[in-house]
């Protein structure tokens, strides 16, 4: 083979390899389509225009059942941002045998024709392998250069990509780019409200069952979707499944025009809030340090940078509202942390900015945020939370059966006269007002 042939054929090779790269589609239509349009007050099937972040790529879906040969369609429309359907231009679903087939592309109406292709592990064969033939050692020594040469071309060119990704601009949004299309997976899954548990600044709480579990389904009328969207994005950043975080399991948009909710689905704990179980119960020591010392951890995790998971970088986070009506525990008492519409990340390349004002509740904040005399930098923010949960320790105190005194009122201003402490039944049967 001549060296003019060889040049030709490396120049093709690595055109071919980086066009399939910089080929990505930026899907902007997909196929619309809801079986249970009725229920979810919905149209039945048409077109959908994928709205988003403008930095986020947009993907179609599918989802079908196999009913003894016979196709049906359950759902079709745009999907979230998800790596595993980067650059697939047909939407084929590899698993072997699911209850419900799924599947994402990118492209223009990709989901109009979907298919099912099981990944098959290859079998073991017992047969010799044949004697290479002298062309194919030709062939071996001829291109093993120029698929290398292409080799590294193509990892630069992820390197940059990568790094760039890494840091990207700050972009200002023209528009408002609304709440991203719900999660068919849990679309399929019957959730039926059973009971409001509490209310606040943003929405309801509800007690639901999902099958045969309980879970949290948070509530956000449509105009509050700017806090939906930041705890959204703050539960499905990486690494943030921790024992002692709130266990986030999803998100849905429900309903059409001006009846549009917008629900967080989390796990959900019998106990409630430390506030509410404080305000019926006092607490003997060991369950105070066990408290204390669960809550610390996950307010620790939170704060903390971990740039090598599997998943990816966790950037550190300010929670900015924490407080004890924010901690829920587990029925061991083992506190976890949850409620982050107004926590605030920290990513590289990115500044907090100034622009981040008195947030939260006043009673918990730190003297320099009420006085505006913050500083906007990330270790500013992540002090602010500690001061609070140094409030919140003293709520646990003042709880407690083994500090002398009466147990009177959780206070962020000690006002209980302990100098003479009263009878032991008195003191035992003391509640919260």
């Amino acid at each position: 083979m001549g060296a003019a042939t060889k040049l030709t054929l490396a120049v093709f090779l690595i055109s071919c390899s980086s066009g399939a790269i910089l080929g990505r589609s930026e899907n902007q239509i997909c196929i619309f389509f809801n079986a249970y349009w009725e229920k979810d007050r919905t149209n039945r099937s048409g077109i959908e225009q994928c709205d988003g972040e403008k930095d986020k790529r947009r993907h179609c879906f599918a989802t079908w059942k196999n009913n003894s040969g016979s196709i049906e369609i359950v759902k079709q429309g745009c999907w979230l941002d998800h790596r595993n359907c980067y650059d697939k231009g047909e939407c084929i679903e590899t698993k072997a045998s699911p209850d419900v087939f799924f599947c994402c592309c990118e492209g223009t109406k990709c989901n109009e024709r979907f298919f099912y292709a099981p990944v098959i592990p290859p079998q073991p064969t017992s047969n010799p392998v044949p004697p290479r033939p002298p062309l194919f050692n030709i062939l071996l020594y001829s291109l093993v250069p120029i698929m290398g040469f292409a080799v590294v071309v193509l990892f630069s060119f992820w390197m940059y990509r990568h790094h760039k990704l890494a840091y990207p601009p700050v972009l200002v949004p023209t528009q408002d780019p609304g709440p991203p299309p719900p999660s068919p997976i849990l679309g399929l899954k019957p959730l039926q409200l059973l009971e409001i548990k509490a209310r606040g600044r943003f929405g309801c709480v509800w007690k639901a069952q999902l099958l045969n579990d309980y879970v949290a389904v948070k509530i956000f009328p449509v105009q509050d979707k700017q806090s939906w969207q930041n705890e959204y994005e703050i539960f499905t950043l990486p690494g943030m499944k921790h024992d002692n975080i709130l266990n986030f399991l999803g998100a849905e948009k429900r309903g059409t025009n001006i009846d549009v909710e917008l629900w967080l689905i989390t796990t959900f704990h019998e106990k409630g809030s430390l506030s509410d179980f404080l305000k019926a119960n006092v607490i003997t020591w060991n369950e105070l340090c066990h408290i204390a010392e669960s809550m610390a951890r996950g307010l620790a995790y939170l704060h903390e940078d971990i740039p090598r998971l599997k998943d990816g970088h966790k950037p550190a986070v300010a929670h900015r509202d924490f407080k004890s009506k924010n901690v829920l525990l587990k029925n061991n008492l083992t506190a976890c942390i949850g409620d982050f519409g107004l926590a605030l990340r920290f990513e590289a390349g990115k500044s907090a900015g100034d622009t981040h004002g008195q947030v939260g509740t006043r009673r918990y904040m730190a003297p320099e945020v009420l006085e505006g005399a913050i500083n906007f930098q990330r270790d500013a923010f992540l002090r602010i939370d500690m001061y609070s949960m140094g409030l919140v320790l003293w709520e646990l105190a003042s709880r407690c059966t083994a500090a002398v005194g009466i147990l009177c009122c959780f206070s962020l201003v000690p006002h209980c006269n302990f100098s003479t402490p009263p009878p032991a039944s008195n003191t035992s049967n003391n509640r919260l007002m």
